[in-house]
């Protein structure tokens, strides 16, 4: 406003030398009337015009950051932006486990046939359900796929934060429909790292948030938008044997997959290069009472879940990439739908179709 002022000023230095131009002393006027009311406004709502200063400030930072970030990024290939995801999932892994700098001790009370009244004493911040099996049997470190910690699914490699209830869930337990849901989880997130590594590095890959589709429904899903270069690109049935091929290494390397529970802002910056991840990110984050965000690392490969994972990827077997579907053009790109099956591996079948 006093810039335009001051130009309307010098373009009228002629006219003012004649006498006051109309538009001049309108703009004086304007200018003693907008003055008038800045002071009064202020005396009256100096608190609410500080707040609101402030949470202006935070959103331009926050975008200002986020918009930097992503075009520090867009310049990575597809490698460097894993390689990177995954030493800012080291360094936030290093300062939570930094947060119990003591031993402190915890009860675990285990449930579970043949388990019932045990008690292990184990360490507060660093001890997990995969820990307590390692004090076990063989059976139950290999078998255990999930946790129940005070009834709630609990990965397995998750520390115990307090003395607790333990459950170990395997796929042979009476009911197992929650391992089951899990474990249909990790065969889509092993699928997302698949493709997001199947490509060559100048194209990208965008991984969207994995459909909870249900173990009865015969298959499991993994949503992703591919490089618009590739948007005319059909995969042929030697490309999902190559796809199936890939995913079978994964599974041979028995990877676990890392769980870590994270701020909104640590898990910004790890998927500072993905604007739809940001978005999932902040949508996660208000959905959880605690304010936080999962994330997985199996390998090198970071990634979003809605729901915990199995231990690790040898639990997969009869793993096979069957289809990949286009869902039509939406909001980020040309969207696919790339889908298969796969039974765990202690209840394999020769015929995984007709067992599906």
């Amino acid at each position: 406003m006093f810039s335009s002022l001051h130009s309307v000023a010098l373009t009228n230095r002629k006219s003012l030398r004649h006498g006051y131009s109309f538009f001049y002393l309108t703009g004086l006027l304007y200018l003693v009337k907008s003055l008038s009311l800045y002071l009064i406004f202020k005396c009256l709502y100096p608190v609410r015009i500080c707040v609101n200063v402030m949470a202006t400030h935070s959103v331009c930072m926050m975008l200002q950051r986020r918009l930097v970030s992503s075009a520090a990024a867009a310049r990575l290939s597809s490698a460097e932006v894993r390689s990177q995801r995954s030493s800012l999932f080291s360094k936030e892994q290093t300062r939570q486990r930094a947060l119990y700098p003591r031993t402190e001790k915890i009860e675990v009370k285990l449930h579970g046939p043949g388990l019932q009244g045990s008690l292990l004493v184990m360490n507060r911040g660093v001890s997990t359900p995969h820990s307590c099996t390692r004090h076990l049997s063989e059976w139950h470190v290999k078998s255990s796929a999930l946790a129940l910690v005070d009834g709630q699914p609990w990965h397995m490699h998750r520390p115990l934060t307090r003395s607790c209830e333990l459950t170990l869930l395997t796929f042979k337990d009476q009911d197992p429909q929650i391992a089951n849901q899990a474990y249909w989880r990790s065969c889509a997130a092993l699928l997302g790292q698949v493709l997001d590594g199947a490509f060559k590095d100048e194209y990208s890959v965008e991984l969207l948030k994995i459909p909870e589709v249900p173990a009865s429904a015969g298959a499991f899903c993994c949503d992703v938008i591919l490089d618009p270069r590739l948007d005319s690109w059909s995969p042929t049935e030697e490309n999902l044997r190559s796809l199936t091929r890939e995913a079978l290494q994964l599974i041979q390397k028995d990877l676990p997959w890392e769980p870590l529970d994270v701020s909104p802002s640590v898990a910004l910056e790890i998927f500072s290069h993905s604007r739809y991840k940001q978005e999932q990110v902040e949508e996660s984050a208000a959905q959880r009472e605690n304010g936080t965000v999962s994330i997985y690392r199996c390998g090198d490969h970071v990634m979003l879940s809605e729901g915990p994972l199995v231990t690790r990827t040898g639990l997969c077997s009869q793993y096979e990439v069957t289809a990949i579907h286009t869902l039509g053009e939406k909001a980020w790109g040309v969207e696919r739908r790339a889908q298969g099956l796969s039974l765990p591996v202690n209840l394999t079948h020769p015929d995984i179709k007709q067992q599906v």
